[in-house]
C-alpha cells in the first residue's frame, strides 16, 4: 500500500494507492492541510503570556504551523476560552491554562498538567512580562521586585520545570524573550532593562548545561514592536520611534513570531546560546 500527499491548487487530498492497485483519494481541507504540512507539525509548545501582544502572535503563528498549543494566561477566561478556538480553527489542538509563572508551585502543576495530557513537550516559549517604568529616583522596591518576579524568575520556574521532561525525551527547543533593552538599557526602565539582562545571560547558561542532551535554549530580542502596549503611545511618540529605526517602521507580533517558529522548528537544530534580534537594524 502506497499513501501520498497530492497538492493541487482546487482539491489538495491524500491518495492511497492499495494492494489491488485501486486509487483512492481522501479530500484535505485548508487548516487540516496546514497543520499536516507546518513547520512544527506534531510538536506541543508551550507559550506562556499568550493571550496578548507578542505572546498571542506565537500563538497564533505555531497553530498555522501544526503545534499543539498550550498558552497561560492570568485575568480574563472568557477572552483565553474565545482564543482557544481560534487557534482550533487552523486544524491543531489548543489549550488554555490560567497560570502565574513567577510562582514555581503553580508552574510545576501547568507542567504536570500538560505532560500528563500529551506525554511530552517539546517548545517553551517564555514570553510573560510586564513593565513598571520609572525612573531610579522614584522607582518603588514592590515595582522593581515586580519586575523581576515576571519577567525574570518566570524564566527560571518555567525552565527548571520542563528541563526533566526534556533530559528524558533528549531533545527540545526553549525560546526566552528578552528585549533590545536589555542589551543597551533605556532609561526609566532599569528594572524592565535588568530583567530583560538577566535573560540574556541565562540563556547562555542553560544553553550550555543542556546542549549535550540536545536541549537547545535561544533568545529573541524584540525592538520596537507595535502591539496593544504601544497603542496608547501619541502619534509624534510613534514617529520618532520610526526614524530612528534603520527600516522606518515598527515591528510587528508576526515579526517576532516568525523568528519564534524557525528556533522552535528543525531548520534551527544546530542554534543554541544564541540571541536573535528583531528590531528592525536599531542595534546596527
Amino acid at each position: 500500500m502506497c499513501i501520498r500527499i497530492i497538492l493541487e491548487q482546487t482539491h489538495p487530498c491524500f491518495e492511497i494507492l492499495t494492494t489491488a492497485n485501486e486509487h483512492l483519494r481522501f479530500p484535505i481541507f485548508g487548516a487540516k492541510l496546514n497543520s499536516l504540512m507546518g513547520l512544527l507539525n506534531g510538536k506541543i509548545a508551550l507559550v506562556t503570556g499568550g493571550t496578548r501582544g507578542i505572546g498571542k502572535g506565537i500563538c497564533q503563528k505555531f497553530a498555522q504551523e501544526g503545534a499543539t498549543v498550550v498558552f497561560t494566561y492570568l485575568s480574563s477566561e472568557e477572552k483565553a476560552h474565545a482564543f482557544v478556538k481560534e487557534l482550533s480553527a487552523n486544524g491543531v489542538e489548543a489549550m488554555a491554562v490560567k497560570s502565574d509563572a513567577s510562582n514555581s508551585e503553580q508552574t510545576e502543576q501547568l507542567i504536570n498538567q500538560i505532560v500528563e495530557k500529551y506525554g511530552r513537550l517539546d517548545v517553551v516559549v517564555n514570553n510573560a512580562g510586564i513593565t513598571r517604568d520609572n525612573l531610579l529616583m522614584r522607582m518603588k522596591e514592590e515595582d522593581w521586585d515586580a519586575v523581576i518576579d515576571t519577567n525574570l524568575k518566570s524564566v527560571f520556574n518555567v525552565t527548571k520545570a520542563i528541563q526533566r521532561i526534556m533530559l528524558k525525551q533528549r531533545s527540545g527547543s526553549i525560546i526566552n524573550i528578552s528585549s533590545i533593552v536589555g542589551v543597551q538599557g533605556n532609561a526609566g526602565q532599569s528594572n524592565y532593562a535588568a530583567s530583560k539582562a538577566g535573560i540574556i545571560g541565562f540563556t547562555k547558561s542553560i544553553a550550555k548545561e543542556l546542549g549535550s542532551r540536545n536541549i537547545r535554549c535561544n533568545a529573541i530580542t524584540p525592538g520596537f514592536i507595535e502591539t496593544e502596549m504601544t497603542d496608547v503611545l501619541d502619534e509624534k511618540v510613534v514617529e520618532e520611534w520610526h526614524k530612528s529605526i534603520p527600516l522606518k517602521r515598527g515591528g510587528t507580533s508576526e515579526d517576532v513570531a516568525n523568528a519564534a517558529v524557525f528556533l522552535a522548528s528543525d531548520m534551527s537544530s544546530y542554534v543554541t546560546g544564541q540571541v536573535l534580534s528583531v528590531c528592525g537594524g536599531m542595534l546596527t
